[in-house]
């Protein structure tokens, strides 16, 4: 019996995800700290090509400017977003730009990372589709800061400094294994971590 193929639908959910991301690794990638000031919402992936040990696999995969994995991905949506509260005029905010400009003030609370080392790709995009891209191109690649740093990038409550994911000075709150709260990256993170995200792209 003959088996028709599927008809391909252009507006299925996954189909119009992949179409953002597509258009996101199109994006020529900016070292962080050259970034100036835009406006819009969007998605964005970030790379690392420092010099830390044990993301050296990270570094590898990446050099050339190959940029083929990246170590956190991530969405800025417009003002009220959340709410369900959008104006229309929220492509004239600045979204984008401020969240990786957080980005930014914690990676440098970290001792052994600096923020040149980063290296971004970011794509402006309708407020209605940011969602669809980021979880697709998170599921695409797992990205390790995804997986082990909760909350990246937004204020964290409380004084007090640890470490997270081997980095001394990230805020407390980025903590999400309790592994990494005592030592460092540890060997599971560091073998099935980023040796798997990497050996996976």
């Amino acid at each position: 019996m003959e088996v028709s193929p599927p008809i391909f639908n252009p507006l299925d959910r996954t189909n119009l995800a992949t179409a953002v991301v597509n258009a996101l690794l199109e994006q020529e990638p900016i070292r962080l700290t050259e970034l100036r000031r835009f406006e819009g919402a969007g998605v964005y992936a970030m790379y690392y090509s420092g010099a830390f040990d044990l993301y050296e696999p990270l570094l590898m995969a990446n050099r050339e400017n190959a940029w083929r994995v990246p170590i956190y991905i991530g969405k800025a949506i417009p003002a009220g977003g959340r709410k369900g509260a959008v104006s229309e005029d929220h492509q004239s905010e600045p979204a984008l730009f401020k969240r990786l400009t957080e980005h930014q003030k914690s990676i440098v609370q970290a001792a052994n990372l600096e923020a040149a080392d980063f290296f971004v790709r970011y794509l402006r995009v309708d407020d209605l589709w940011i969602p669809l891209g980021e979880r697709l191109a998170i599921n695409r690649y797992t990205p390790l800061w995804n997986y082990f740093l909760d909350g990246f990038g937004n204020h964290a409550p409380g004084k007090g400094r640890s470490r997270a994911c081997g980095h001394s000075g990230f805020p407390l709150g980025l903590i999400s294994d309790s592994s990494f709260q005592n030592g460092g990256l540890n060997e599971r993170a560091a073998v099935c971590g980023v040796g798997h995200l990497v050996a996976a792209a």
